[in-house]
C-alpha cells in the first residue's frame, strides 16, 4: 500500500513546483524529496512527473493521479475534524488570492471575525490584478471577477457584478450629462488603461466602446480617485463605487447602459471529489458576508 506521506509529498511537489520548496514546507531535505518521489513512482510502476533543470511537470498519468490524491488528502482531512470533533474549529494554513482593491476593500476588513472564529488557522491572502496559478501557486483558492470560462477549476458564485457609468456631481454641473450613449464622445472620460475597452447593453443590445481619455494609467484604483475627483466619467463597479454613490458623491450616468451581467464574483479552487473543510468554510463566510444582493448596493 502506498504511504500516505508519499502522496502528502507528491501533492507539495505539484502545489510548489519545487522539490525544494516541497521539502521547506514539510521539514525534508531535497534529496529526500526526490527519493520518496522516486520510491513512489517505482511502487505504481509510471512516472507522475518529467524533471528538468528548470521545472517539474505532471505526465498524463501524474496529473489523473494528483487529482485523486487532492481528493483522498482532503477527504483524510475531513475525517480528522469529524473524528476529533473540531469541525467549526480550523487549523492548518489558508491560501488566498484576491484582487487588489477588491482584496483590501470587501476581504480585509472582514477577516477579523472569521479569524477569531477560527484561532489556529492561518491565512496567506495574496493580493494581485493578475490571474494567479492555483494549483502552480500552493492556492486553496482564488477570489475572481470576471466571466469565467469553462477550466478543470471549480467555480462557486459568490455575489453578482455591476458595472456602471458614474461621475461626480461636479463634474456633471461644470459639463452637463450626457442624455444619449453617443455624447460620451464629448466628455472626459476615464478609461483604466489607454487601450480599454467599455463593453456595455442597453436599449439596442450590446456595444463596445472605447473611450480617449487625457489620464492615462495602469492603476484602477487611480481611475477611481480620478472620477471621485471630478476629472470625467468612468465605467465602475457598485464594489468599488458603493459609498460615493449613496452619498451622491458620484451619480449614474446613462443608467439604461451597463455592463455585461456574466461578470460575477466567484470563488474559484482546484476541481476534486472532496473539498478540504477550511475551504468550504470560508467560501460560506463570504456568500454569506456579500450574498444575492451584496452590502455595497444596499
Amino acid at each position: 500500500m502506498t504511504n500516505l506521506g508519499d502522496l502528502e509529498i507528491f501533492a507539495n511537489v505539484v502545489s510548489t513546483g519545487s522539490m525544494s520548496l516541497a521539502g521547506r514546507a514539510l521539514g525534508f531535505s531535497p534529496a529526500v524529496v526526490s527519493k520518496r518521489i522516486k520510491r513512489l513512482e517505482n511502487r505504481l510502476g509510471t512516472r507522475l512527473l518529467q524533471r528538468t533543470t528548470r521545472q517539474i511537470s505532471l505526465t498524463e498519468a501524474g496529473q489523473g493521479f494528483y487529482d485523486r490524491v487532492l481528493g483522498i488528502l482532503a477527504g483524510l482531512e475531513e475525517a480528522e475534524f469529524y473524528i476529533s470533533g473540531r469541525s467549526a474549529q480550523m487549523h492548518g494554513k489558508l491560501k488566498i488570492s484576491a484582487p487588489t482593491s477588491f482584496g483590501r476593500m470587501h476581504i480585509a476588513p472582514h477577516l477579523k471575525d472569521f479569524m477569531e472564529a477560527h484561532p489556529e488557522l492561518a491565512i496567506n491572502l495574496v493580493l494581485t490584478d493578475e490571474f494567479s496559478d492555483i494549483v502552480g501557486g500552493g492556492f486553496d483558492l482564488a477570489i475572481r471577477i470576471a466571466e469565467l470560462t469553462d477550466s478543470s477549476l471549480v467555480a462557486r458564485r459568490l455575489a453578482p457584478v455591476r458595472r456602471l457609468l458614474c461621475a461626480s456631481s461636479d463634474y456633471l454641473a461644470a459639463h452637463g450629462e450626457p442624455k444619449h450613449i453617443d455624447e460620451l464622445k464629448l466628455h472626459r472620460c476615464l478609461p483604466a488603461h489607454n487601450n480599454d475597452t467599455w463593453r456595455l447593453k442597453g436599449p439596442d443590445g450590446a456595444l463596445s466602446l472605447r473611450p480617449e481619455g487625457l489620464l492615462i494609467t495602469n492603476s484602477s484604483e487611480v481611475i477611481r480617485e480620478a472620477v471621485i475627483a471630478g476629472l470625467g466619467i468612468a465605467l465602475r463597479s457598485t464594489w468599488d463605487i458603493g459609498e460615493e454613490l449613496k452619498s451622491g458623491r458620484l451619480v449614474q450616468v446613462l443608467p439604461a447602459y451597463e455592463s455585461s451581467h456574466n461578470v460575477a464574483l466567484s470563488a474559484v479552487y482546484p476541481s476534486r471529489q472532496f473539498l478540504p473543510a477550511k475551504v468550504r468554510l470560508f467560501i460560506d463566510y463570504l456568500a454569506e458576508l456579500y450574498g444575492p444582493v451584496p452590502y455595497w448596493e444596499r
